[in-house]
């Protein structure tokens, strides 16, 4: 098992990304759930809602599983209630340094 290869305290570190995140947290978790083969759009959306904690809890459990990456589910959970915008950015940033496109970048894997 490993670790994240960005710190959560690191989003600041690609400024295209956390910009977008800030601004549009929906477009990057839309983008992390696509890259786990979730609905972008319904993660999206769901996002933003008062279950959004929980379903992007679901999208950074299923980014450690394709990964290999350490944690918990009850960790994913924390993280994004507290730190939802910087645990956005980690996965993002997570996926492009495994081959994902980029934060502006509008192709499909």
């Amino acid at each position: 098992m490993s670790q994240f290869k960005n710190g959560i305290c690191g989003c600041c570190s690609d400024i295209s990304t956390c910009c977008i995140t800030y601004f549009l947290p929906c477009v990057t978790a839309g983008k992390n759930a696509e890259h786990v083969n979730k609905n972008c759009c319904l993660y999206g959306f769901l996002g933003i809602t008062c279950v959004g904690p929980i379903t992007r809890a679901i999208i950074r459990s299923k980014v450690r599983e394709k990964y290999n990456i350490e944690g918990s589910c009850c960790g994913d959970f924390i993280c994004h209630l507290f730190c939802p915008l910087c645990a956005l950015v980690q996965e993002s940033r997570e996926a492009q340094a495994n081959g994902a496109p980029g934060p502006l970048s509008m192709a499909r894997e």
